[in-house]
């Protein structure tokens, strides 16, 4: 969120284009072709991160590789978003009457292009959860896809129903928060 403000305020600049150029690279990166490049650099070539440990609390590489992408796209969107709100009349007004630039980007410009941000961070959330599947069969950490993989391959129903469960009410209970997000970032909007 904080790089795709930059860009946005720094549009066309040097800042712009190198933030732009390193979301781009991360999006089209899928995550586990990250994790196996990490692994590859930061355990094998420099030796700084054991490839694997007995309490195996490495956990840098991993989040690493499941938070480029949503990080990446997050940056696009709120550049994106921030770009189309500063074109507002309402943010024209405000600069007009001699509004402090600060203000106008905390208050008027970056709170309204939060919006299609959160709406993206919600369902985000559980697909990070969901998709970490492969990232935990590659950093050989045992985690909730790995017990739902083996439920299937086991035939565990009653692994299998609790893991969907979980994960559907995980679902709903962060649409749910975002849903109160959006109150409390626009109070034009209203909870019914």
């Amino acid at each position: 969120m904080i790089f795709g403000s930059i860009a946005a305020l720094t549009r066309n600049h040097l800042p712009d284009r190198l933030i732009i150029f390193f979301s781009t690279l991360l999006t089209s990166l899928p995550s586990f072709v990250l994790g196996t490049l990490l692994l590859l650099v930061f355990c094998v070539k420099l030796g700084w991160i054991p490839v694997w440990s007995v309490d195996n609390r490495n956990y840098v590489l991993p989040v690493i590789s499941l938070a480029a992408y949503p990080m990446a796209y997050i940056t696009r969107l709120t550049k994106t978003s921030m770009l189309d709100v500063m074109g507002q009349d309402y943010v024209r007004t405000a600069r007009a009457k001699g509004v402090s630039t600060l203000k106008v980007i905390f208050k008027h410009t970056l709170r309204n292009a939060l919006i299609p941000v959160i709406t993206y961070v919600g369902p985000m959330t559980a697909s990070i959860l969901t998709g970490s599947l492969v990232v935990e069969q590659i950093f050989t950490i045992g985690g909730l896809g790995a017990k739902f993989v083996d439920g299937i391959t086991n035939r565990d129903y009653t692994l299998i129903m609790g893991t969907t469960i979980f994960l559907a009410v995980l679902m709903v209970t962060v649409n749910l928060i975002t849903d109160i997000v959006y109150k409390l970032i626009d109070p034009r909007i209203k909870l019914d």
